[in-house]
C-alpha cells in the first residue's frame, strides 16, 4: 500500500528543507539556491531576500557578493523562462535538463515582416553566435546586437520583434533559449542598462548534462525540496508540457527511483525511501510567522494550491490562481495574509495584512521578523497592520 502522508507533516518537511523553519547556519547563498532550486529574481531586490532570510545574520549584500564577486551564483534564465538566481555550480544540470525540454507544439511566433522569428536553423546560429560575441565580455544590448550583426548576419538583428511599444531584433527572440543551451548569463549592470555575459567566463569549461540524466538529478531534487508531488505540479513549476512530465515519472517510477505514495488521499510521488525512519525528528513545527518576498520559490512550487492558500488566502494571495505576484505572510506554514514594503532612504515601511486577527504571540514573531527584513536590506523598518493597496505585481 502507498505511504500516505498529511499535509502538515509533507508541509513541515518541505519549510525544513527550505530554510524556513529557522535560519540556517554555515551555509552559503550558493548552498541555499541549490536546495531551493534557484531564487526568482525578475525582481531583483526579492530575489535577494529569498535567499538572505534564510541564512542566520544575512544581508542582501552577501547575496550580491556571492553573484558579482564569487561568482557562486549566476543570474540567468532558469525554470519557466524567467530570470532566477541559481548556484553556478549546478549549470550543467540546468542547461541540460532546460534544453531538453520539448517545446508545446504551435505555430511559431512571426515577426512584423510576416515571417518566423527564427527557424530552428536560425535559432541554432543564434545560440552559437551569441556565445562567441559573449566568450570574453560583458556586452549592452546594443553592443550585442552590433556583434551578432557581424557574426551571425544583418538578418539576426532585423528589428521585427513586437515589445513594449517597440520593436527589437530578431536575435533576441532566442534569449532564454541561449541562456537555457548555457552561452548567456546576465552580467554586471552598467548603469542602468543591463549587460550579457557567457557563462562559461565564471564556470570554464562546463558542458550541459545529457537529458536524461539531467531530467533525473532535477525531478528528484524537486520531489526532496517540495514534495511529494504530482507530475502536473513538477510541470508547472519547470513551465513543461505536463505530458512530457507524467511520462518522466513514470518512468522513474519504473526504474526505482521515485515511488508512489498519497498526500492528503491524493496520488503522490516521492524520491524512494526518502522521508522514512523519524522524518519528523528534524522537521519541527512551522515557524508562528514568515514573510515571503515577491515570486519566492516555496509559494510557486509547494502545491497542492488550495492547502497552501487555505480559505480566503486563495482569492486574496493569489493573482488569477497565479502563485508569486503578491509577497506572502505565513502562519505556522500556510499563507496567512500578504504584505507590501516601500523605501524611502532608509525608511522602509512595511504593511502586513493578514486574514485573520493577529495574537499576541503572533503580533511578536511579526515584530521580529519585520526587524529581520530590515537587517537584510540595511534599512529601519517600521510596521502597519493594515489594508495592503497595492495589487499584484505582472
Amino acid at each position: 500500500m502507498p505511504t500516505e502522508f498529511a499535509w502538515t507533516d509533507a508541509n513541515a518537511r518541505r519549510l525544513a528543507r527550505n530554510g524556513l523553519t529557522a535560519p540556517a547556519r554555515d551555509v552559503s547563498p550558493a548552498d541555499v539556491a541549490a536546495d531551493m532550486l534557484g531564487a526568482h529574481a525578475q525582481v531583483m531586490a526579492a530575489g535577494e531576500v529569498s535567499l538572505a532570510m534564510r541564512i542566520a545574520g544575512a544581508t542582501r549584500t552577501d547575496v550580491q557578493d556571492a553573484l558579482w564577486d564569487a561568482h557562486s551564483l549566476v543570474k540567468t534564465h532558469g525554470p519557466r523562462g524567467t530570470v532566477h538566481l541559481l548556484a553556478t555550480r549546478d549549470l550543467p544540470m540546468w542547461t541540460g535538463a532546460l534544453s531538453g525540454i520539448p517545446r508545446r507544439a504551435g505555430a511559431p511566433a512571426k515577426g512584423k515582416d510576416g515571417r518566423p522569428l527564427l527557424t530552428p536553423e536560425q535559432e541554432t546560429e543564434v545560440v552559437a553566435g551569441i556565445g562567441k560575441a559573449l566568450a570574453e565580455d560583458e556586452l549592452t544590448v546594443d553592443e550585442l546586437t552590433e556583434a551578432l550583426g557581424g557574426i551571425v548576419g544583418s538578418w539576426a538583428v532585423d528589428p521585427v520583434m513586437d515589445a513594449f511599444q517597440t520593436l527589437w531584433p530578431r536575435w533576441r527572440a532566442a534569449t532564454h533559449i541561449a541562456a537555457h543551451a548555457g552561452t548567456l548569463c546576465f552580467g554586471h549592470n552598467r548603469g542602468r542598462k543591463v549587460t550579457y555575459t557567457n557563462p562559461h567566463r565564471w564556470l570554464p569549461g562546463f558542458r550541459p548534462l545529457p537529458a536524461a540524466e539531467a531530467h533525473t538529478a532535477l525531478a528528484t531534487r524537486y520531489l526532496r525540496a517540495y514534495g511529494p508531488a504530482e507530475p502536473a505540479h513538477f510541470a508547472k513549476w519547470l513551465g513543461a508540457p505536463g505530458g512530457w512530465a507524467t511520462e518522466l515519472f513514470a518512468s522513474l517510477e519504473a526504474a526505482g527511483t521515485l515511488e508512489r505514495v498519497t498526500l492528503e488521499g491524493a496520488d503522490a510521488w516521492r524520491v524512494t525511501g526518502d522521508g522514512d525512519g523519524g522524518e519528523q525528528e528534524w522537521a519541527p513545527p512551522a515557524p508562528r510567522v514568515r514573510l515571503l518576498p515577491y515570486f519566492d520559490a516555496f509559494g510557486i512550487a509547494s502545491h497542492p494550491r488550495a492547502l497552501l492558500f487555505p480559505g480566503r488566502a486563495y482569492e486574496r494571495a493569489l493573482a488569477g490562481g497565479q502563485a508569486g505576484n503578491y509577497p506572502l505572510l505565513l502562519l505556522d506554514g500556510i499563507v496567512g495574509g500578504v504584505w507590501h514594503q516601500r523605501r524611502s532612504g532608509r525608511r522602509i515601511q512595511v504593511t502586513v495584512e493578514p486574514l485573520e486577527p493577529l495574537d499576541a504571540a503572533r503580533h511578536a514573531a511579526l515584530e521580529e521578523e519585520v526587524a529581520r527584513l530590515g537587517r537584510i536590506l540595511d534599512g529601519r523598518p517600521e510596521l502597519t497592520v493594515g489594508t495592503v493597496a497595492v495589487g499584484p505585481h505582472a
